[in-house]
């Protein structure tokens, strides 16, 4: 079906009219974007902030009358709202993904790889996965270092945390190389349910468990992966090394290179920590429970 997006830029005091204007026009969906340089990679808990230029795309059948769309956003906001109508290109766009998300290799054993192709090497640990609501695929560093982590690790009957599992790959990567039993955690509902999906599709489904961060079991695990950001890991030292056994492993990545000095100060006092691995500007710390 073909599409036509109407893109405008805004301050961040008038954002909420705006979005709204665009949705009592028709919107099918309206999207937000910096319009300058201000990433916002580690809001406070409970913050939703906003930059302060934004950039706003509402998507709209084709079949909408362009000047009267313009004209109804224009009289609703002013008309020297930087504001253009385009028409997107009529594709599969589903078709266009599948292009373009390949199997990938991490270390020696492990390929995660979409769905609709066949594994290379079908030997191999083969994770099937496909991207959707949460986070994880392993094409980002922060989850391709931990991969590769898993992948030279050893797992066999070992019981893992893994905290902030978005897509459950780390959890479902660690089952399928050996791990005895994974219990995975985030804030995020859909993150739950997408870890249970994804065990399911990779057989490991009774040896995971998806639960609320207050739902985490009172023990101690031999592993505790936490591919996060820097600031929660900080607040979270304590925590995590409490969830940690005795010689047991900890797994720290979503952390770029200029954090690994506040990553090592806050998980001393409780662990022995390896030299940063780095790929690209990203970083993983690993370390041995003391």
């Amino acid at each position: 079906m073909p599409w036509i997006q109407l893109i405008l830029q805004v301050d961040q005091s008038s954002n909420d009219k705006a979005e709204q204007a665009l949705l009592d026009a028709g919107a099918l969906s309206v999207t937000l974007k910096d319009a300058e340089d201000n990433p916002v990679l580690e809001p406070a808990p409970g913050e939703t902030p906003l930059w302060d230029k934004l950039i706003l795309t509402g998507l709209f059948d084709a079949d909408i009358n362009t000047c009267e769309l313009k004209q109804n956003i224009e009289n609703q906001l002013g008309n020297k709202l930087p504001l253009r109508i385009e028409q997107l290109e009529d594709k599969d766009w589903v078709r266009a993904w599948m292009d373009n998300y390949h199997p990938m290799q991490f270390g020696q054993k492990l390929w995660v790889c979409p769905r609709h192709l066949p594994p290379p090497d079908p030997d191999a640990i083969n994770l099937m996965l496909d991207p959707g609501l949460a986070f994880g695929t392993g094409t980002h560093p922060t989850t391709s270092l931990c991969l590769q982590w898993l992948d030279q690790a050893d797992l066999k009957n070992k019981t893992l945390l893994d905290f902030g599992c978005g897509s459950g790959v780390l959890a479902i990567a660690a089952l399928m190389l050996g791990a005895k039993h994974c219990d995975a955690t985030d804030i995020d509902p859909q993150a739950l349910q997408a870890s249970e999906d994804n065990a399911r599709q990779n057989s490991v489904t009774e040896k995971l468990n998806a639960m609320p961060p207050e739902n985490i079991p009172e023990q101690k695990y031999d592993m505790v992966l936490a591919n996060i950001l820097a600031g929660p890991l900080v607040e979270l030292a304590a925590k995590l090394a409490g969830y940690c056994k005795p010689n047991g492993d900890i797994v720290l990545s979503g952390i770029l290179e200029n954090q690994a000095q506040s990553i090592i100060e806050a998980y001393q006092p409780w662990f022995n920590l390896d030299a940063p691995a780095v790929q690209e500007e990203w970083i993983r710390i690993t370390g041995k429970k003391k």
